[in-house]
């Protein structure tokens, strides 16, 4: 499983073959070279590569959980091929905002 800062301030999870595919298109774009380094670089280099323990646990990097304000309680949300762990008070306000 891959972990990675997702864009409303919450932790997205990608699963292995997910995160392949997300790489292989990473790779080739239609946007500008240096838009595609720079997006490359903010995707790849603050991506946490985590297996997950015998009893299906992850321990999330301290970064990732200071990033999502995650403390205590974790909202798991699935997002079509990839989950998003959200601290529950932003997870509350994203979902009023989403309705």
């Amino acid at each position: 499983m891959v972990l990675t800062p997702g864009i409303e301030k919450c932790i997205t999870a990608y699963p292995l073959p997910e995160w392949k595919k997300l790489a292989a298109t990473l790779t080739t774009g239609s946007v500008t070279r240096s838009k595609l380094r720079r997006l490359n670089r903010a995707i790849f280099a603050t991506a946490f590569s985590l297996n997950i323990d015998g009893q299906g646990r992850i321990a999330l990097p301290i970064p990732l959980r200071q990033y999502a304000g995650i403390e205590d309680e974790v909202v798991i949300a699935g997002a079509n091929n990839y989950l998003e762990l959200w601290n529950k008070e932003q997870w509350e306000a994203e979902k009023a905002i989403s309705q």
